[in-house]
């Protein structure tokens, strides 16, 4: 197989393992290692976590499938990203500047979600829950469009796979505190003696997690602003509509003509074999007998520690190797990796089978997710850095989360089996997608 897109050719000067591994000491990649934590936090709490606590209270599966719809906030984000990349907010803009403002405004958001999130009780009233989690997921979201466009802005294209490993490993580290942490708080603040669920432990749990998104409130005010490009002063609200909707758009479908609807459809469909499968996964654990401990333990550490390698193999074989075929790569192992939780649906409760099979996927999953976001940062034009990866991320989302909105009415009738089997069989079409969208001249920052 032979690759041609720019993107995949090495440089021409190929670094030394030194030189490579020196870059995630930079400031820059270690801002983005913090702020990857703020941004990682939300994720779980609308989705996995919450999951798991609304399976605990009783709520049916096909419910938590269509409730995970939420996810749709980051699936349609870009409708909103162009205010965020251009519209200033009074006064806080002034102190902050145009990207750490937006940040700071999003994580309040957030905050003030989990929080709201952690005083309801699914099992009393499920609509206040759902509605809180939109306004995490939204402010989530809000502060994915403009710490993309903070990250875009704040290195050259080769800087790109770096800071994308390092965002994930902070985006890791928090699904660990998201995930096993609030399993691990939950389970602790449990009451003694009283079996079944317990609202109190879940309550204690969210608002510790409502209390960690700090050090990525403090990185946002501690930061430096990237330096500021010069935006044109519209002269009318049609001009400012134009430049600040269309323009970022129409400038991306100008550089690759055609080419354009391949890209997208490589992009609306990567990560679908682990958006969709993620989404029965916690109920899969509860309906299998695992405790809170064991799939905190287990998914949320050590599966997320295998995620951790994963991202910087990605992301050093792409400073190597070239985005491209690090992508292929990532794209066969997520698919196929699925495969093994339909193996594991037959083994019964095994705490040893599962490592094995959380292991692979992980590791899978964290070669597949920096080689992505280096390759959606390579498309971007920094004139439009927000605008456009939020456009190109939330169609990672779009069809996936759609089509994951089912997956609890596919479990409840052809089973756990099935299902796992039928997500590997979607990322099939994602491996022709990988090697047509590689023979594209990539014009990195439009270029």
């Amino acid at each position: 197989m032979t690759f041609t897109t720019h993107a995949a050719a090495p440089p021409a000067d190929k670094p030394t393992w030194a030189q490579t591994l020196k870059v995630y000491r930079e400031p820059a990649s270690l801002r983005m290692l913090s702020l990857g934590f703020s941004a990682g936090l939300p994720l779980l709490l609308v989705f996995g976590t919450l999951s798991f606590w609304l399976r605990e209270a009783g709520v049916d599966r096909s419910t938590i499938g269509f409730l995970s719809w939420v996810g749709l906030a980051y699936g349609f984000k870009w409708v909103w990203s162009p205010l965020v990349d251009r519209m200033p907010i009074p006064l806080l803009t002034r102190w902050l500047g145009r990207r750490r403002s937006w940040l700071l405004l999003a994580q309040t958001l957030v905050v003030g979600g989990l929080v709201s999130m952690a005083l309801t009780d699914p099992k009393l009233a499920l609509a206040p829950m759902v509605w809180c989690a939109i306004a995490v997921a939204f402010g989530s979201a809000t502060q994915d469009i403009a710490l993309d466009a903070f990250r875009i802005e704040s290195a050259d294209a080769e800087h790109q796979g770096a800071l994308a490993a390092t965002y994930q490993t902070g985006y890791r580290l928090a699904m660990i505190w998201a995930g096993a942490g609030a399993l691990w708080m939950a389970a602790r603040a449990e009451v003694a003696g009283i079996a079944g669920y317990q609202h109190g432990a879940w309550q204690s749990a969210y608002l510790v997690m409502a209390a960690s998104m700090l050090p990525g409130v403090l990185t946002v005010l501690f930061s430096r602003e990237p330096a500021p490009r010069a935006l044109p002063h519209p002269r009318n609200a049609a001009e400012w509509l134009q430049g600040a909707l269309v323009e970022p758009f129409a400038e991306f479908l100008r550089r690759y003509r055609w080419q354009a609807a391949l890209i997208l459809a490589l992009i609306a469909t990567y990560r679908i074999s682990d958006v969709v499968m993620g989404i029965m996964a916690n109920p899969f654990y509860v309906d299998m007998g695992y405790t809170k401990d064991e799939v905190a333990t287990v998914t949320k550490v050590y599966g997320v520690v295998m995620t951790l390698v994963g991202a910087f193999v990605g992301g050093s074989l792409a400073l190597r190797m070239g985005v491209m075929r690090v992508l292929m790569l990532g794209a066969a192992l997520s698919a196929a990796s699925n495969l093994l939780f339909a193996w594991l649906v037959t083994q019964g409760h095994d705490v040893g089978k599962l490592v094995f099979v959380i292991s692979a996927d992980n590791l899978a999953g964290g070669i597949a997710s920096s080689a992505f976001i280096a390759y959606l940062s390579s498309l971007t034009n920094v004139n439009y850095s927000a605008t456009q990866y939020a456009l190109f991320s939330s169609m990672m989302l779009l069809l996936p989360k759609l089509v994951a909105g089912y997956s609890g009415v596919y479990v409840d009738h052809l089973g756990y089996a099935s299902f796992f089997t039928a997500t590997a069989l979607l990322g099939v079409p994602v491996l022709a997608l990988v090697y047509l969208a590689s023979r594209i001249p990539v014009q990195a920052h439009g270029d």
